[in-house]
């Protein structure tokens, strides 16, 4: 894929609100196996930092997400969605509090592979949800 291919396909994720789901998991070898089992695919194995993620293939500008073992993922409490804070994440974060919701993890910088910035909240229902941004 080129440069100006790849870039194209950014700019047409980014037309979707939702960017990328987190599944958590407690035991992450079991969920791996249970998804490849019941989806008949081959899930990517990468580490971030502490985090374990099993990633869904897709081919861009679909969006895809990740079974995900680490601190701060608990299976049970939900499936954490991504929605697209374009085109300033710390703007979004900046009017949370006011909202009546809580940042969990502030503004972070992703690998640059991936590209952008990510964050998570909770809503004012208890809910965790991400934000992602290029910028």
């Amino acid at each position: 894929m080129t440069d100006r291919e790849a870039q194209t396909n950014r700019a047409e994720q980014r037309k979707s609100r939702v960017v990328w789901f987190e599944i958590p998991a407690g035991n992450f070898d079991r969920a791996v196996k249970f998804y490849q089992s019941i989806l008949q695919v081959t899930l990517k194995l990468e580490q971030e930092g502490p985090a374990q993620l099993a990633i869904f293939a897709y081919q861009p500008p679909a969006i895809s997400g990740c079974v995900i073992a680490g601190k701060g993922y608990t299976p049970g409490t939900g499936v954490i969605v991504y929605l697209n804070a374009d085109p300033d994440l710390q703007a979004v974060l900046d009017r949370v509090a006011g909202a009546g919701g809580k940042v969990l993890v502030p503004k972070t910088a992703l690998p640059e592979a991936v590209g952008g910035y990510f964050a998570r909240i909770l809503d004012t229902e208890g809910n965790q949800v991400g934000l992602h941004a290029v910028s």
